[in-house]
């Protein structure tokens, strides 16, 4: 028979993450084209990254995972689509630039999506109005520092909606976000960029029910306040009984494979 520690014993955020019912909720909130294990496995290649996550509310921490299986992105730095960050005893489901590309491609509504950056040696100019026109070609070589930032959105009905942003006004949301001296904020910052135009004309699009719900994510991220610890279905999975790590089968088959998540 295996040992096992009582709940008020400490737990790892890996520990949680790998018992069974948590799994299973996972298996309820992931889309078709992702499964659990994969999910697991690059939450612990996160833990490994960012040590501070173990320290994490253990709702929290569980409830940003099932945030992000929801919204159908994969946390963590493989395809930038999404971020697990510690803020304080918190931790923070941060949406990254190609997250929110992939949902407003999903959504089904639009022809295409981009979001470029603009440096001060390119060419580029934009005029809105009654004939807006936006027209953006880069330096061949250097092509100096960043001066904007846009987005740019072909609807299937044939309309066209963009949004341009200076750098000045993408640093006074980055200096007023709870997160700005640590994660994608810093370690990303030209992506992070990039997400701020794309939230910003998401309000002028036909949008999906998982859009909205990855900005108000998204927004509620930026001042620090996101609640993750409501999601879960079943909160007693973090409650009663648990292998240890060490003793757990199915933990040492996926830390021996954290490395690689495919």
């Amino acid at each position: 028979m295996k040992n096992i520690i009582k709940s008020e014993e400490k737990l790892t955020a890996s520990t949680y993450i790998l018992r069974p019912d948590f799994k299973k909720q996972l298996d309820w909130a992931l889309p078709k084209h992702m499964n659990a294990n994969r999910m697991v496995r690059l939450v612990l290649t996160e833990l490994r990254r960012t040590p501070r996550l173990k320290e994490c509310d253990a709702l929290s921490f569980c409830g940003a995972i099932i945030q992000s299986a929801q919204l159908g992105l994969e946390p963590g730095n493989n395809l930038g689509h999404a971020y697990l960050l510690p803020y304080g005893n918190e931790c923070q489901l941060i949406i990254g630039y190609r997250g929110m590309l992939d949902l407003a491609r999903r959504s089904g509504q639009l022809m295409s999506i981009q979001s470029n950056i603009v440096y001060e040696n390119d060419f580029f100019e934009f005029e809105y109005g009654l004939s807006p026109k936006l027209k953006h070609i880069p330096a061949r070589k250097e092509r100096g520092n960043i001066i904007y930032v846009y987005c740019c959105a072909s609807l299937k009905d044939g309309a066209s909606q963009f949004e341009v942003m200076s750098i000045e006004d993408v640093n006074k949301i980055k200096i007023s976000s709870k997160s700005s001296n640590n994660g994608p904020w810093k370690t990303h910052p030209e992506e992070m960029a990039r997400k701020t135009a794309i939230r910003r004309v998401f309000k002028y699009l036909p949008i999906s029910i998982e859009m909205a719900q990855a900005i108000t994510l998204d927004e509620a991220a930026e001042r620090g306040d996101q609640n993750n610890r409501m999601i879960l279905d079943d909160p007693s999975i973090i409650e009663g009984e648990y292998l240890t790590p060490a003793q757990d089968e199915t933990y040492e088959t996926l830390s021996q494979n954290q490395g690689n998540p495919c």
